[in-house]
């Protein structure tokens, strides 16, 4: 993130540029006409100080970023498994990110990396991409896609739980969990469709397709895991470079010793994994740039956005029309994200 920094200072210098202004106790900010050399470099040496000045508003904004990005992968995961397969769609696009990523970012220096951080977070990081990828990969159908997808957000509220377990962050048990319930069952609601709530009705839908469900619950889990253990152990750095190509390593071995359908490659798959390569590179970086320094507590908050987001992306890019019990089942897991952020802001008004 310290190399960012720099190439944004350095973009700075060209004859035309974005600063930040102070007046009036507030930055504004303005677009100069082209101005002396030694003038841009003064106010790219402001900027920068303004950043470093402030690491947790710089990782609150590298978080936001990401949940934006992320908002996105649903619907292009499903539609480039369906071009190039589930196995070989995954490893096209865990390739291009990673490789984006360490161009961007650099080849982490992972000797002065915590041990702890680079195998156990980094096995973590791995399982979950691979989990999510596949279970949108495996899904019988784009309905059932968004509806795996959905499963994945449970994280927002898993991971105040775990920061909670892990002594990272204090909550009010009480609006917790509720919370966690809540976003649970928002889940339920999503899966019985326009049925009646029935044990029946949610294990047929678990019964069709158990390795696709089994491994959306896994993400749900893992990435709290991932983003309280990054913060603990993480100590300002970042390997995720190394992670994502760490992923197509797994995936591109699975891929050549297992029977996989071929892929069909052109342009618009292509341009899909492009994109999606790229959303995938610059979101990981800024979330682990944006746990580690940001506030985990505001992070978990904005991430309820990305169910609603992420769902209303899916279905335009897919073209899938969900019932309304879809939408409900979304909204009631949203607001238990919501509550289990305010339960860890009620402890700081008592």
């Amino acid at each position: 993130m310290q190399i960012a920094v720099e190439r944004s200072a350095l973009l700075l210098t060209t004859p035309k540029a974005w600063f930040v202004q102070k007046r009036h106790s507030a930055y504004h900010f303005r677009l100069f006409p082209a101005v002396s050399q030694h003038s841009w470099r003064r106010h790219a040496l402001v900027l920068t100080s303004l950043i470093s000045r402030s690491p947790a508003r710089a990782g609150n904004a590298a978080g936001m970023l990401a949940i934006l990005l992320w908002s996105s992968t649903v619907g292009l995961i499903r539609s480039i498994s369906e071009a190039l397969g589930p196995v070989g769609g995954s490893a096209m696009i865990f390739t291009v990110s990673g490789l984006l990523a360490v161009l961007f970012t650099g080849i982490p220096a992972i000797r002065g990396m915590d041990r702890k951080y680079l195998l156990l977070s980094g096995l973590i990081f791995v399982g979950y991409e691979i989990s999510l990828a596949l279970c949108l990969g495996y899904a019988h159908g784009r309905g059932q896609a968004m509806e795996l997808g959905m499963i994945n957000y449970l994280w927002p509220s898993l991971t105040m739980l775990f920061a909670v377990l892990l002594r990272q962050q204090s909550a009010s048990i009480m609006v917790l969990a509720p919370g966690i319930t809540l976003a649970f069952l928002g889940i339920v609601w999503v899966m019985k469709g326009n049925d009646a709530i029935s044990a029946a009705r949610l294990a047929a839908n678990l019964a069709d397709n158990p390795p696709a469900y089994a491994l959306a619950f896994l993400a749900a889990l893992l990435w709290p895991a991932y983003s309280v253990l990054a913060r603990k152990y993480g100590n300002g750095k970042g390997a995720v470079g190394l992670y994502l190509l760490a992923t197509a390593a797994v995936l591109w071995i699975y891929y050549l010793l297992s029977d996989q359908p071929a892929m069909q490659v052109n342009v618009h798959s292509v341009a899909e994994v492009l994109v999606l390569g790229t959303f995938t590179a610059a979101s990981y970086s800024a979330w682990n740039f944006g746990i580690q320094k940001g506030s985990i507590g505001l992070l978990a908050i904005l991430s309820y956005f990305t169910p609603i987001l992420s769902s209303w992306l899916a279905s335009a890019w897919l073209g899938v029309a969900p019932p309304m019990a879809f939408w409900i089942g979304v909204a009631m897991v949203a607001a238990g994200s919501l509550m289990s952020w305010w339960a860890t802001r009620l402890p700081e008004r008592q």
